[in-house]
């Protein structure tokens, strides 16, 4: 009879825990658990439940990555703006320092130790602000304003080098506007080819991506790509939508999310990965359907937070070709 040794010259290992130095393609029983497990590798990607923000929200923005996130502003129950911001270890949210101004709609970028904020709409009157401020870990402090005010826009980047997107009002001045930041001021960039409002983006300032999002009438499956200076179009997203989130790079993002109306349902779970030229669409979404989401880490690591209908929900990513530990049932 064929054995495992035969076949690969060594032993399963029978260990009472799981090894932390562990290979692709091993093999070993668990004792404890009684479970035979191999270590392999994702063929699709999964989003699993993580831990939930302390204040649900909808319309926020946020950082980071998903063992280091950022979460901020939004609007809570009861439709106030809010100010507060929260940190993600990976398995819970702890409070952060309050922004100076609390807003809704607005984008940010970076990471957990330096993140950036910016536009949004600060009262939930339909009002736009330029006003930026910086994060260093534990508390918020005024940067340089927009060039232009507004609201629903997005962004990536760094704290020192971020990128704003789009926006509304829906008009060339804020719809189709880019603006690069350089820690201190923001100047002009080139604008959108397709104008457009609540759209999601990854990437960084000299390699930016946006997709989706609203002219104003219904949604959008462009994909539109920055080198730092204009904008080129790109392949299509498979599913319009606004309101959607996005994480990783120019060359490897990830678009989940969002609102596609009328049609039904409205609220999405769709999750498409793209690799600098086209998206494909991964067989299973977000467990928790929803638009006006937040967003951050890579398209092999990612963390979706927040969200309409107001929702403290955090989800994790792990993308196709990630390593997993898996038990090895038989019959």
């Amino acid at each position: 009879m064929t054995t495992y040794y035969g076949l690969y010259g060594q032993k399963v290992q029978y260990l009472a825990s799981d090894p932390t130095d562990v290979q692709t393609g091993q093999v070993w029983y668990n004792s404890t658990s009684a479970t035979l497990k191999v270590r392999a590798v994702t063929t699709t990607g999964t989003w699993a439940s993580g831990g939930n923000l302390n204040n649900a929200r909808k319309n926020l923005a946020g950082g980071g990555t998903q063992t280091a996130g950022l979460a901020f502003g939004g609007i809570v129950p009861g439709d106030a703006v809010s100010a507060s911001t929260e940190e993600y270890d990976g398995t819970s949210w702890t409070a952060g320092g309050n922004m100076g101004t609390a807003r809704a709609t607005g984008a940010g970028c970076g990471i957990q130790t330096a993140g950036l904020a910016f536009g949004g709409d600060t009262a939930n009157d339909g009002s736009n602000t330029g006003i930026t401020e910086e994060y260093n870990g534990s508390t918020w402090t005024g940067g340089g304003t927009m060039t232009t005010a507004r609201r629903a826009l997005t962004g990536c980047g760094i704290q020192t080098a971020g990128l704003a997107i789009g926006g509304y009002p829906p008009s060339n001045t804020a719809s189709a506007a880019t603006e690069e930041y350089d820690g201190t001021s923001w100047t002009n960039g080139g604008n959108l080819n397709t104008a457009r409002y609540y759209p999601g983006a990854a990437g960084t300032q000299t390699a930016g991506l946006a997709f989706g999002g609203t002219p104003g009438s219904g949604q959008l499956t462009s994909t539109e790509e920055y080198d730092g200076t204009s904008w080129t179009a790109s392949g299509n997203l498979n599913t319009a939508r606004e309101g959607l989130a996005g994480a990783g790079i120019q060359t490897a993002a990830l678009a989940f999310g969002g609102y596609l109306g009328p049609a039904s349902p409205e609220l999405q779970a769709a999750t498409e990965l793209y690799n600098g030229t086209s998206w494909t669409s991964n067989p299973t979404g977000l467990a928790t359907r929803r638009n006006a989401l937040a967003g951050a880490g890579t398209q092999a690591s990612a963390l979706a937070f927040g969200g309409n209908p107001t929702t403290a929900a955090t989800e994790e990513w792990t993308g196709p070709g990630s390593p997993v530990t898996q038990t090895i049932t038989t019959s």
